[in-house]
């Protein structure tokens, strides 16, 4: 009876000992000596060796950090940063400069002719007009619900700012932007004279120094971005400006050229102003040999040391007889990450191209870029080592009246092209006013068709 009592006891205790080995196999709770499942262990193996076996992927990404753009170091180091996360991911950094107007063309070259790259940096507004509502780039607004990390990291004003006509966003943005008149304090000061708050200031100051050989204003004629966009604005006022040249023609187009002669009667610009371009517009101010400049906060992080100690920036005064108030800024946030459409289709390329345009606006890539830049963050993040001059601008931005996208998102790229032409035109007399902004309607008008 004590043997088959102790056989019947041995028997009991292997089968409770099967059960617990089945059991514990269908849990997945085997435990090593380690205190690591087998299972976890099979699994980070296997996802080690997935992640090595990955496809290799190649992006094209095209942007203006390039040339001498301050902020290209920085937008490099946060490619690599996510091509050394991601190893099986190629990263082409395709760039021009925002100054040569070239990179326009080649956008839309690249976007009509099926060459777009994968990921675009470039204008939101008119400028992407054209490839938005071909159907180029995708919609980012599901992306953006379905990833909420990513979504509430943007501060809400960048995206508001980032939306087409349409109500749909297809720019993630990176950093915004102001421009103003940015004023050297310390020549206006050995020259005895007030910031140029108003007209009267302003061309108090043009006269002066162009008495004394210092170049008041420096602006080029032909890449006049930044000019025209702010005498439009002060002399238009934002709800007109907003308007472009659709439909009627407000007379205060006319006020805005008219204030650009003015200016350049009492020899507010560079003697070379018809021939040179931003860069050389901008070495002049930076190498202290012009007064003031026209320009955005990008620009600053070009000048040298001595200039930006020197500098600060206020927006440009009203126009005489102009509808703004003298205190309306050009800024916001123009431009942003687009994805086009056949990288997204591309079920080899969605996944990295949507991982990569993340990765490039995440808070951290921000923070990078805009302390890089100057230009303001489109995250709530904390900026570094900036020098006077740009916290001033953010200032300037922070009491505006108005903060507005610039009138070059308002009209078709093609009209703003010829606003540029008739600057020169216009201060040397060879066409009025009148006739310049007749000549931009007609692009305008034809452009609708």
């Amino acid at each position: 009876m004590k043997k088959y009592s102790f056989m019947l006891l041995s028997l009991l205790l292997l089968l409770s000992m099967f059960l617990a080995a089945c059991g514990s196999s269908k849990n997945g709770s085997n435990t090593s000596a380690d205190g690591n499942t087998n299972k976890n262990n099979a699994t980070n193996t296997k996802q080690e060796e997935t992640k090595k076996e990955a496809d290799p992927v190649k992006l094209r990404v095209f942007s203006t950090f390039g040339g001498t753009d301050v902020a290209r170091e920085a937008f490099q180091q946060a490619i690599d940063e996510f091509t050394a996360a991601n190893p099986n991911v190629t990263v082409e950094n395709d760039t021009m400069s925002a100054n040569d107007d070239g990179f326009r063309t080649k956008v839309n070259t690249d976007m009509t002719s099926g060459n777009e790259p994968d990921l675009l940096f470039y204008f939101i507004g008119a400028d992407a007009d054209g490839f938005v509502d071909a159907g180029k780039v995708v919609p980012l607004n599901e992306i953006l619900d379905a990833d909420a990390d990513w979504k509430n990291g943007f501060a809400p004003s960048a995206l508001g700012f980032a939306k087409q006509p349409d109500g749909n966003i297809y720019a993630a943005p990176l950093t915004g932007f102001y421009e103003g008149l940015f004023v050297n304090k310390k020549i206006f000061a050995d020259n005895g004279l007030e910031l140029p708050t108003d007209w009267d200031k302003l061309t108090t100051a043009v006269k002066t120094l162009s008495a004394k050989g210092i170049i008041p204003l420096s602006v080029p004629f032909d890449q006049s971005h930044y000019m025209i966009e702010y005498t439009v604005l002060s002399a238009l006022g934002p709800e007109s400006q907003n308007k472009g040249l659709k439909d009627d023609v407000d007379p205060n187009w006319e006020k805005a050229y008219s204030a650009m002669k003015e200016l350049y009667d009492l020899g507010a610009f560079p003697k070379d102003a018809a021939t040179i371009d931003l860069s050389m517009s901008g070495n002049y101010f930076s190498e202290g040999l012009a007064a003031m400049t026209i320009e955005g906060s990008w620009a600053i992080g070009g000048w040298s040391e001595e200039t930006r100690n020197n500098a600060t920036v206020i927006p440009f005064p009203q126009v005489p007889g102009g509808a703004g108030s003298g205190n309306n800024v050009v800024g916001g946030f123009g431009s942003g990450f687009y994805i086009s459409k056949a990288a997204y289709d591309n079920a080899a390329k969605k996944d990295s191209v949507v991982a990569l345009m993340k990765h490039l606006t995440s808070p951290a890539s921000i923070q990078k870029i805009a302390s890089a830049n100057g230009g303001t963050p489109a995250a709530d993040v904390q900026l570094d080592g900036l020098p006077q001059v740009a916290l001033d601008g953010f200032a300037m931005a922070a009491k505006a009246d108005s903060i507005n996208s610039p009138v070059d998102s308002k009209v078709a790229p093609e009209t703003f092209s010829e606003l540029r032409a008739n600057v020169q035109q216009v201060v040397t007399g060879k066409k009025t006013p009148a006739q310049a902004i007749e000549s931009a309607k007609k692009v305008e008008d034809a452009n609708k068709k």
